[in-house]
């Protein structure tokens, strides 16, 4: 059985967005509430029943979390410029090395606007 787990999380931070035009006021410093959505896909082995335990999901992001909440997200390194696609491929890049399943990383700046990375080659 092919089965997708979510496991989401949210923080708290600013950013300002420097690569757009002058004026824009997304250049303007401002903040969000973040919501990312963390999806593991694959095969659920049957001895097992399950896929991947949530707490293991949770323990990859709980440092992903904490290095983002109640920051200036353009003072992360590697988040020079936080737009939503580099935050999304931010957060991919850290979570891939401990959850091997790890299929898409979805970050909601609000409540209508987000962004989903699927990886550098995109899995199934």
């Amino acid at each position: 059985m092919h089965v997708k787990l979510a496991k989401r999380f949210s923080f708290e931070a600013a950013h300002f967005l420097p690569t757009f035009p002058e004026g824009h006021k997304c250049r303007r410093l401002h903040g969000h509430s973040f919501h990312v959505t963390v999806v593991v896909a694959g095969e659920v082995p049957e001895q097992a029943g399950y896929l991947v335990d949530y707490a293991e999901i949770r323990a990859a992001t709980r440092p992903v979390e904490e290095a983002l909440d109640h920051r200036l997200l353009n003072d992360v390194p590697g988040l020079e410029n936080p737009t939503a696609e580099q935050i999304s491929r931010w957060i991919w890049d850290r979570l891939a090395p401990s959850l091997p399943l790890l299929a898409e990383v979805t970050v909601e700046e609000t409540c209508t606007s987000e962004c989903s990375y699927a990886g550098p080659t995109p899995r199934r």
